[in-house]
């Protein structure tokens, strides 16, 4: 029996293959696409994109509920007697999917929560870290290993680049105005996760191949990152020539580990196609 269990949402676009590996529970949230409520990964992103050329709107998406959590946790406890579940959550400034599983934990003595201030690859980030601290240190405080990761909370450093400004505009995030200039001028914002707030931190001009040269420069020159690992993000309509320039760079750089997350419905439906974002901790 393991002694922790590890719980996370869809949001944090977990790859399947490591959620498996590590037998990691991934709650679905919830998108929305006319009037009918699908759970994250029970549709592929492409509807999401087709819902959006028909529509020119974007689905709503919404957090996991208190039941959701609670059946999940009761669950696992029932199946593991003795177990810890440390739930790694969605960012509390970006949803409340945090405030839900307090909610659902009141009465369980047995649930250690760990806000990760990220959402996507950045929220995978702070997973892997849970499962590489366990795997060293087997029998840790459980409240130790809260404190190790919020650690890593703190010390993350995440940002992306959206694929299609449309998708912003379609969500209220970027106004008409400043859209058709965008558009005119080329220009696509650069997203950083600050204090698990998105804020738009400066701009780029020219062609996407062009961007993300540029971002991935910017972004190793300006961090010192520790070269253990580092994860791109993209969402579905990313060219594979810039995957492949990225992931030639780090290599180059000397970092030793690269994962790839793809964006799933709820991400996509505000990045739009082809968004770019990288994911790193500070040496």
């Amino acid at each position: 029996m393991e002694k922790f269990i590890i719980v996370t949402e869809s949001g944090a676009d977990l790859p399947l293959d490591l959620a498996k590996a590590h037998h990691i529970h991934v709650l679905p949230m919830h998108v929305v696409m006319d009037d009918v409520d699908y759970l994250d990964g029970s549709i592929p992103v492409t509807d999401v994109y087709d819902y959006y050329k028909r529509t020119k709107k974007i689905p709503t998406t919404s957090a996991i509920n208190p039941n959701e959590y609670a059946c999940l946790f009761q669950k696992i406890t029932e199946e593991n007697p003795g177990c810890i579940i440390i739930h790694i959550s969605y960012s509390s400034k970006a949803s409340c999917t945090y405030q839900n599983a307090l909610i659902a934990s009141e009465d369980m003595k047995n649930i250690y929560h760990v806000d990760s201030l990220n959402v996507s690859g950045g929220e995978t980030a702070i997973v892997l870290k849970a499962v590489e601290l366990i795997e060293k240190q087997p029998d840790i405080d459980p409240k130790r290993l809260i404190e190790q990761l919020e650690y890593f909370v703190s010390i993350a450093r995440v940002s992306f680049i959206p694929g299609n400004l449309e998708y912003l505009k379609a969500g209220g995030r970027l106004s008409n105005v400043a859209y058709l200039g965008a558009s005119i001028l080329q220009l696509k914002p650069l997203i950083e996760i600050v204090d698990g707030k998105l804020v738009a931190t400066q701009k780029f001009r020219g062609g996407m191949k062009r961007i993300a040269e540029k971002y991935l420069n910017e972004y190793i020159g300006r961090h010192n990152m520790d070269k253990e690992q580092i994860i791109f993000i993209y969402s579905l309509g990313l060219e594979e020539h810039i995957k492949d320039y990225m992931e030639k760079v780090v290599k180059e750089k000397g970092f030793k580990k690269i994962i790839w997350v793809q964006t799933g419905c709820v991400i996509s439906s505000h990045s739009g196609p082809g968004a770019i974002g990288i994911v790193g901790f500070k040496s």
